[in-house]
Parts: structure tokens; sequence; C-alpha cells
């Protein structure tokens, strides 16, 4: 899943209008050391007028650069795989546990 970046016109790249939501920050965090994934919900509106929501995840790797600040990165290394691969499947399970659909499809 990856997220949909809204354009200057206030649609989304697929032409779907974006409907804010009451909240602008994630929805969960999981983290396993540097290793983090995030689940962010996103309220959409279909042509029709329709509303509905979908849930995206955003996974990253937090590391401090040679002036000690601190980044995040979307690559991992080899040992954050495990990591990886645990707060990926952390986050299956709570959207599965909460309900949310197994495939989410987007209709233009």
């Amino acid at each position: 899943m990856q997220a949909i970046p809204i354009g200057q016109n206030g649609q989304t790249s697929t032409g779907l209008p974006h409907v804010p939501s009451e909240s602008k920050g994630p929805e969960k965090k999981f983290r396993a050391g540097a290793v983090c994934a995030t689940i962010w919900k996103n309220d959409r509106q279909r042509p029709t007028g329709e509303s509905f929501s979908y849930h995206t995840i955003s996974l990253e790797r937090s590391y401090k650069d040679q002036s000690g600040n601190w980044k995040t990165a979307g690559s991992m290394r080899i040992q954050d795989l495990p990591k990886a691969a645990l707060v990926i499947q952390e986050a299956y399970r709570y959207l599965t546990l909460s309900g949310a659909p197994a495939e989410e499809v987007i209709v233009e």
C-alpha cells in the first residue's frame, strides 16, 4: 500500500476529492528498535458523493546522521529486516482485528 498524494486542486492523484480527516496524525504506530510501521487512515469521496475510508502503511528506519541529528529512511539494512517483518505483521494484525477491509479498492 502507498499513500495517494493530494494535488493543488484538492484532488488525489486518482482524481477523487480529498475529504479532510478529523485527525491529521497517524492512527497507530508499531516500533521495533529503529524500525517503525505507521498506519494512516485516509478519507476520500467518490464522484457520486459517497465517502469512504482506507488505510495505508508507511515503513521507515530512524538513524542519526554524522552531526548527531535524527533522520528517517525508507531503505532497510539486512539487520533491519526481521524488525520490519515484525512491525508489518503487527500492523496487519491491528487492521485485521479492527475490521478494516482486506482489500481496499478505489473505483474511479
